[in-house]
């Protein structure tokens, strides 16, 4: 737990001491969301221990995909008692889920010390894994959470479908709106290589034509090792270094607020 005698950025790193895990904000689009984050995130996990936080409700979480039933909320933790042990569970390969739905909505709503309480339990989490997945609510209702903002990757998972293509086009749009620099792409349920590689291709043509929002080929959820191409790379161990920012960004919205003021 924090100290209470120090201040929040050097409570952060003491507990930071550790190399993070890569961090990414990941959006899933098409008919099988659920069924094609659960297979990525298995398949992840072959690499290393994974965890993915949910912002998801209902058939927008990846909970199913997982063969997992949810309870609780990331959000419990504001109450001081609950334990971040008691809303986690695993998935049969090993892949933590921790649902937020309702963390992501209230984060920004709420006062320092519950913040405070939320990052504590991420941080504990960030210690158990060596990449973490945040499942990005593609609703349009609403700005990205925090927690989404505060990710230094994103990975956009294409169903190569109709509903699939039209939803990640709208998502990139958006992500662009909202600033983002760049792009991971991957394709799932294509019929072939050749077919995920053409998807890629027109969507990456559409993109550059009408949004100016550079994409990155990763590779296919079902043949390709995506944990492996996140974590490798000289791109992607700047980004796990950048990653080390991913709560103390979170903790900027809850500096203390100076004496006197």
């Amino acid at each position: 737990m924090l100290d209470g005698r120090e201040d929040q950025a050097a409570g952060l790193r003491r507990l930071f001491r550790r190399a993070p895990p890569i961090v990414v904000a990941s959006f899933v689009t098409g008919h099988a969301r659920a069924e094609i984050a659960g297979e990525a995130l298995r398949r992840m996990s072959r690499q290393g221990r994974v965890a993915v936080l949910d912002e998801g409700r209902g058939e927008a979480s990846v909970a199913s995909g997982l063969g997992l039933a949810t309870e609780g909320d990331l959000l419990n933790l504001i109450d001081g008692r609950t334990a971040l042990d008691s809303l986690l569970r695993v998935s049969p390969e090993g892949v933590l889920h921790l649902p937020m739905a309702g963390a992501a909505v209230a984060f920004a709503l709420l006062e320092d010390d519950y913040r405070e309480r939320l990052i504590t339990g991420l941080l504990a989490l960030q210690r158990r894994c060596s990449l973490m997945l945040i499942n990005a609510s593609l609703s349009e209702a609403l700005p990205h959470s925090p927690f989404v903002q505060a990710a230094p990757r994103r990975l956009l998972m294409v169903e190569a479908s109709g509903r699939g293509v039209t939803d990640a086009y709208a998502c990139i749009k958006r992500l662009a709106a909202a600033g983002a620099g760049d792009l991971h792409v991957a394709v799932a349920r294509a019929r072939s290589r050749a077919d995920a590689h053409a998807l890629f291709s027109q969507l990456d043509g559409l993109v550059r034509n009408h949004v100016g929002l550079p994409l990155a080929f990763l590779g296919e959820v079902e043949r390709d090792d995506l944990g492996a191409a996140l974590a490798g790379g000289t791109a992607a161990r700047s980004d796990q270094a950048a990653a080390a920012a991913f709560l103390r960004r979170l903790a900027g919205w809850s500096r203390p607020t100076p004496s006197g003021a």
